[in-house]
């Protein structure tokens, strides 16, 4: 076989480092985003923050169109002071062969700063309630096992036996000792603490009730013993059981379905809170529905003069890598316009689409794809994706995902479509109007549907209800 050369042309698309610098940054959140500015700023000198005049205007003739962005998250809590657990020491199981004495039992009045109140873990909250008991150093150590036993929920999932034998036999606890040291535990707040299941749980927190709250003893019955029942909705067999009548067993129920079932929760998720910073604002201008940017999240960019004028005098080899950082800064900055200018004309063409939404509510809206969005700005529908990809809009309604206004659709009779999102409010609308003693069923939602021209399917309408969280008919019934 001969060998030759041959030409060949052929065209191909190929991912510039601006390109993909590009597609990163529309993907990103405003939280990310404004994280990755700051790596970006503190890597690239030539690249910086640009402020306002006076008279309000732009400083720099680089991207500047809104103020630059704001701190959107909570500032970090200053270091807690040292947990004082017990007094002037605290005592530790430390996992080996001995109890060991840890802590600082020293006070420095002299560090004393006015601070606000720290953020207490539930470890931290209970032992703040037990150092002001008088206790013996044994009954300190079996408390503390117990206390860092309990999970984020509240509960001790691990039995008295079973921690009685881990621990080493020179101790000699017995699982007695445990049981006292664990019934001083559920005294303390909040109530429910310390349970090893749900029933004693919610028996805990009833019992915290004045002895003179209604039906508190039926309460205490069905938490106890009769929980399936209750979750069944079966108050036929319940009333029988109980030997009550309806009034009885409505305020039983009221008190059980307000107990909280995870005490522990609200220590653990504490400063976890998410915050959600909208690009978009929607307002009613002469009666058209408008998109606009938020100022306050756009990051405002120039180039940095001192440095410029250094690269424009030497333009020489030992400038090169400054030269490479402008053109870094010149992308970021050309990158950063179009991400927010892209958001902005998918945001215009949702409005303009789902307009009703923004005038009747829910049940108006209509079925959108996104690769109706795509076409008629000629994007690529994956770029539409990536934009309304945790992207928000603050409409007079409240605050949106740009996602939220896309979703699927069913036939109606007339040959015209409905969106799944108005059938989920249609649906939620119904449950909120039926008579409770006589829920609306899969089926009887269907009918009702269909006798309005949406032709859905049963097993459609359950998929629904179950992502709006609805319980299925017989779990809605009611006294």
């Amino acid at each position: 076989m001969k060998q030759s050369l041959q030409l060949k042309f052929s065209q191909h698309l190929a991912l510039t480092p601006q390109l993909q610098q590009s597609i990163r940054l529309l993907q990103l959140s405003t939280q990310e985003l404004n994280q990755e500015l700051e790596t970006i700023l503190q890597a690239n000198p030539l690249l910086e923050r640009a402020d306002k005049n006076e008279d309000g205007s732009d400083v720099s003739d680089s991207f500047v169109p809104s103020a630059s962005a704001p701190e959107t998250s909570t500032p970090a809590p200053e270091e807690k002071p040292r947990q004082e657990d017990f007094g002037e020491d605290y005592f530790e199981f430390s996992g080996g062969n001995r109890w060991e004495e840890g802590g600082n039992g020293s006070d420095d009045d002299s560090d004393f700063s006015f601070q606000e109140a720290a953020t207490l873990t539930l470890r931290e909250h209970l032992l703040s309630q037990l150092k002001l008991m008088p206790l013996s150093e044994r009954d300190q150590n079996l408390v503390l096992l117990l206390v860092d036993a309990i999970n984020e929920d509240g509960y001790l999932e691990q039995s008295l036996e079973e921690m009685a034998e881990l621990l080493p036999e020179e101790y000699e606890v017995d699982p007695l000792e445990l049981q006292t040291a664990l019934k001083l535990i559920q005294h303390l707040d909040p109530p429910g603490i310390g349970a090893r299941n749900l029933a004693e749980c919610l028996c805990l927190q009833l019992k915290a009730l004045a002895e003179t709250t209604p039906y508190r003893d039926v309460a205490m019955a069905v938490a106890q013993h009769h929980l399936p029942l209750l979750a069944a909705r079966d108050y036929a067999k319940l009333r029988k059981v109980l030997q009550c009548d309806d009034a009885a067993l409505r305020v039983a129920q009221q008190l059980v379905t307000q107990l909280d079932p995870r005490p522990g929760s609200k220590f653990t998720h504490l400063g976890s809170d998410h915050y959600i910073q909208h690009e978009i604002l929607v307002k009613k201008v002469k009666g058209i529905w408008i998109a606009s940017l938020n100022d306050e999240v756009v990051p405002k960019l120039r180039i940095n003069q001192l440095y410029a004028g250094i690269l424009k005098r030497n333009r020489d080899s030992s400038s090169q890598y400054l030269m490479s950082q402008m053109q870094e800064a010149k992308w970021m900055i050309k990158n950063i316009q179009q991400r927010f200018s892209t958001i902005l004309r998918v945001s215009q063409a949702i409005v303009d689409r789902q307009r009703n939404f923004f005038e009747h509510g829910e049940v108006a809206m209509r079925p959108l794809v996104l690769r109706e969005i795509a076409d008629e700005l000629g994007l690529h529908e994956s770029t539409v994706s990536r934009v309304t990809t945790r992207k928000y809009m603050l409409t007079p309604r409240g605050v949106y995902e740009l996602k939220y206004f896309f979703g699927s659709h069913v036939s109606t009779e007339s040959g015209g479509a409905c969106s799944a999102t108005a059938i989920r409010a249609l649906i939620k609308q119904m449950v909120n109007e039926e008579n409770p003693k006589k829920p609306l069923s899969d089926n009887q939602i269907t009918d009702i549907l269909s006798k309005q021209g949406i032709v859905v399917a049963r097993r459609t309408i359950a998929k629904y209800r179950e992502s709006l969280q609805i319980p299925a008919a017989n779990q809605r019934k009611s006294l």
